[in-house]
């Protein structure tokens, strides 16, 4: 959908229309579900706070003032509703060392998943992913998945840009923790030694 169909779209809604929500409900859905899945790590959870966030985003669509883009405020308004959920239920969240691994584990580890067919590949992403704490997994996903920029995830999440690049780079090191322990040992031990 276009940048100018959806403000169409949002003019009609706000005007009155709240047919037409459902277009900007199926333009959405996928991401905001997908989004809260990787932040709760719970299907129930993530189909509540999808609908929670599809209330929030109808009840103030109007504040919408165009400032960035609509999906950069759905990702903001998804993003905030998953936290709010988080802290409610006080989740404790997974503590995943990164000091342990280098840049030649990470690198090693990348090669390993290069060389792996596809659909293996994005299975053992997306298992990889649920082990991750939340905000990491968020992160991976808006970044890597949704090819959000920095500046658009600062905007989601209120960070400044610079402190994102860290993050993410911090969350890809987790994840690299992750994949060693997933992956078979000697499938990355034998993709290491070719790189040495």
């Amino acid at each position: 959908m276009t940048t100018n169909n959806e403000q169409t779209v949002i003019n009609d809604i706000i005007a009155g229309n709240t047919n037409a929500f459902a277009v900007l409900v199926d333009n959405y859905k996928d991401m905001v579900f997908t989004l809260a899945l990787r932040m709760l790590k719970n299907r129930e959870e993530a189909e509540e706070v999808s609908q929670d966030s599809f209330i929030k985003i109808y009840k103030s669509l109007s504040k919408f003032k165009g400032d960035s883009k609509f999906s950069t405020w759905v990702y903001r308004v998804a993003y905030n509703t998953c936290l709010d959920r988080i802290k409610k239920h006080k989740r404790s969240q997974t503590h995943i060392p990164i000091d342990v691994f280098t840049e030649r584990h990470i690198k090693t580890i990348d090669n390993a998943l290069d060389r792996m067919e596809q659909e293996e590949r994005a299975q053992a992403i997306q298992n990889c992913l649920q082990l991750l704490p939340s905000e990491d997994s968020f992160l991976l996903t808006l970044y890597y998945f949704e090819e959000q920029s920095l500046e658009e995830i600062s905007k989601i999440t209120g960070l400044a840009a610079n402190n994102v690049k860290v993050k993410l780079f911090r969350s890809r090191k987790k994840l690299a923790v992750i994949f060693s322990q997933q992956l078979e040992p000697e499938i990355i031990e034998s993709y290491g030694k070719a790189f040495r």
